[in-house]
């Protein structure tokens, strides 16, 4: 499985005069967590119904190791909805079963499975419960398990840690990373990007139903402008205004921002700061995915409110 990949390529999309998906091409390693970003509308949960069959594409292909994704390879596949696809009305050990058995698992096996998963996820005490009777963390935790049941050679999350306590967090992220270890490619997406930053190996930054950046967060920061961090704490308002080659950007917590051009001396940018009393900060730092994530939104509305105009 070490070879394996799921592989988006080239896919489109539309609903009349409305482009969901514009050439959509991006892969999912084996063993990698790929975090899938974006804003709402930006096609994340489009891509991932076409890759699970739900939805056709006008144009494009799903792979998996190569070829072409098929009903069958369908079956193997984890997927779990933004919106919960679980029967409300049915007991939460009896469907998790059902789900098992469905994707060719005998009654034995499927039992076993459906008690590993609601133990391992913290609603064994629910299994005789109906779903629509858990809370909405619960109904979520249930429906990563019924995922998971089946043992799946790929994971297709939508917003898995959506409505998720700090500790079902921790539980998700480490059932993530073991399935990870074995080989299974992991997409997920989610809004929550300082858990992507922690979570995954690579992280896709979708606009517009294109993948407008792709890679490591390290990579993703690096192409990012590096910013200087000032905490002076006893400088006065615009006390770096005019200083050559330096542009002042809004503070963050109390600290200056600023941008320094190629070729200005951060040195005189100390000595300036170090005029106005102690310096209890002065770091380099580059953005972080969240900071990414709001340019790639700027941009979006930007050309968005462009088009309105033309």
């Amino acid at each position: 499985m070490a070879d394996r990949r799921l592989a988006i390529d080239q896919l489109t999309k539309r609903y009349g005069d409305t482009v969901a998906l514009d050439g959509m091409t991006f892969d999912v390693r084996a063993g990698e967590i790929f975090g899938f970003v974006g804003s709402n509308g930006a096609g994340k949960t489009t891509t991932m119904r076409i890759a699970l069959g739900v939805l056709a594409a006008d144009s494009g292909e799903v792979r998996w190791d190569g070829t072409p994704v098929t009903l069958e390879t369908r079956s193997r596949i984890g997927y779990m909805p933004e919106e919960r696809g679980l029967y409300p009305r049915m007991r939460v050990g009896e469907q998790l079963e059902y789900l098992a058995r469905l994707h060719g698992m005998d009654r034995p096996a499927a039992v076993r499975a459906a008690q590993e998963w609601t133990e391992r996820l913290g609603v064994a005490a629910r299994r005789g419960d109906e779903v629509q009777k858990l809370s909405l963390g619960n109904q979520q935790r249930v429906q990563l398990a019924a995922a998971l049941v089946h043992d799946p050679e790929i994971l297709v999350l939508d917003e898995p840690f959506s409505g998720l306590d700090p500790v079902a967090v921790d539980v998700m992220s480490e059932v993530l990373r073991e399935k990870a270890a074995q080989g299974i490619p992991v997409i997920f997406s989610s809004h929550q990007l300082e858990l992507v930053e922690r979570l995954c190996d690579r992280v896709g930054i979708v606009r517009a139903g294109s993948m407008v950046a792709c890679g490591t967060v390290d990579e993703l920061r690096s192409g990012g402008e590096e910013l200087l961090l000032v905490d002076a704490p006893g400088a006065p308002d615009g006390w770096a205004a005019g200083l050559p080659g330096v542009t002042v950007l809004p503070a963050q917590r109390g600290r200056t921002v600023l941008r320094l051009e190629e070729g200005a001396d951060d040195q005189a940018v100390l000595a300036a700061a170090l005029a106005t009393g102690p310096v209890r900060e002065f770091t380099r730092s580059r953005p972080s995915l969240t900071d990414l994530f709001r340019h790639v939104v700027s941009a979006e509305q930007t050309v968005g409110a462009g088009e309105g105009q033309q």
